[in-house]
């Protein structure tokens, strides 16, 4: 039940992370020790309403709070060859409520994830040669919740060219998890509350970025996606024309293709206009497009205003149908509105502060950004975000 808030808050946090400036060693070539380059603190609270839950069938509440805090800490040293050895730790938690997953069971009153948490640390290991342009990075990760655990592994490889105009980056990354049989309560039976199904996801990204001019940037970005395994969620309901229901049930294979352009056009010195588009599509016949636009305005050299807007429509799949519309001789069926036809907007504003002696005459504290988002959808969904961003340097 917590895909749609984790969505969303990737959204919010990955503009964040945009908006957010890198950071640069300055003391290049030398062989030093083990430091601290940086430490970032995100946190959020995020809260939605609508009434289509999946679990009830496609109708009934879909009430939902998140809280959701991450922390990580990137260590750096250079070797006696010149190459930038990187160390990135993270830990996040989520502590959401969800009313509609109460109705998994409507005799009990703290059912399946009702009230629950998730816990997902990652670690990641990088090897620069600033010399050449390329680095090598390996990390893994684990995320687990009420009813799924989930490890993961990744790999990347990324080239500059030698005039530092053009970069080539490659990742790929498996996620190898496995679902806790949890089906709604009058559906049980003695067997069907034993064992686990797995759900396996691998992914092949691919980005090209391009220098055009002093004031134009461009980032051309393709994945390649597969996803095998249990992909319907056993305790969402399907209610049919005659009155019987089911759980839902769809394919145990998916292949997902999206393909994107990012263009970022520096308009002065205090006003960057970045633009965002992706199109999505995939084997269930869901198609998707998607267009962002964020604008970061310098009020002062420390002080600086971002307004955003997002616009998104999709295609629902071809088993998708609303409450009692599924004709009982279908092969797949589910009536998760996530997967139906939409469309949706978002707008809100960030802030950043980040003083040179820091924020508070901390100097320490590099910087402070928060950020509010409201997300509305065609279907009656409307949910509201605050983030923050504290970064330590």
């Amino acid at each position: 039940m917590l895909r749609i808030s984790l969505t969303a808050l990737g959204i919010y946090v990955s503009a964040l992370a945009a908006f957010s400036q890198s950071a640069n060693d300055s003391s290049a070539y030398s062989s030093r020790k083990l430091k601290v380059e940086e430490v970032n603190f995100i946190s959020s609270y995020y809260a939605q309403d609508g009434n289509n839950s999946a679990v009830t069938g496609g109708i009934g509440t879909e009430s939902l709070t998140d809280f959701a805090s991450t922390i990580d800490v990137k260590l750096s040293r250079y070797d006696g060859h010149k190459r930038k050895h990187t160390l990135t730790g993270e830990i996040g938690i989520d502590l959401y409520t969800s009313a509609s997953s109460d109705k998994i069971d409507p005799s009990t009153i703290s059912s399946a994830s009702a009230h629950d948490k998730r816990i997902y640390p990652s670690i990641t290991y990088a090897i620069t040669n600033e010399q050449k342009g390329t680095t090598i990075s390996v990390g893994g990760s684990l995320s687990t919740e009420f009813d799924y655990f989930s490890k993961g592994i990744s790999a990347g490889w990324s080239k500059l060219s030698k005039d530092r105009n053009r970069e080539f980056s490659f990742k790929g990354q498996v996620f190898l998890d496995t679902w806790k049989v949890i089906l709604p309560v009058e559906l049980r039976s003695s067997t069907a509350l034993n064992g686990n199904k797995p759900r396996d996801s691998y992914s092949a990204s691919f980005t090209l970025s391009q220098v055009l001019n002093k004031r134009m940037q461009v980032l051309f970005l393709a994945d390649f996606a597969m996803q095998t395994g249990q992909l319907a969620t056993l305790y969402h309901r399907t209610y049919f024309e005659d009155g019987t229901h089911r759980v839902e049930k769809l394919p145990d294979k998916r292949v997902k293709i999206p393909v994107g352009v990012r263009l970022n056009y520096f308009a002065g010195d205090r006003v960057i206009v970045r633009t965002y588009y992706r199109y999505y599509t995939d084997d269930w016949g869901l198609t998707a497009h998607t267009a962002e636009l964020e604008v970061p305005v310098k009020i002062t050299p420390f002080f600086s205003v971002s307004p955003f807007y997002r616009y998104y429509t999709q295609q629902g799949v071809k088993y998708f149908a609303p409450y009692q519309q599924h004709q009982t001789g279908e092969e797949f069926y589910t009536s998760d509105y996530d997967l139906s036809t939409l469309s949706s907007n978002m707008g809100g504003l960030g802030v950043r502060y980040a003083p040179p002696g820091g924020v508070l005459n901390i100097t320490t504290l590099n910087a402070l950004e928060l950020r509010y988002g409201h997300y509305k959808r065609s279907t009656g969904l409307s949910s509201d975000i605050i983030t923050m961003l504290i970064k330590f340097k």
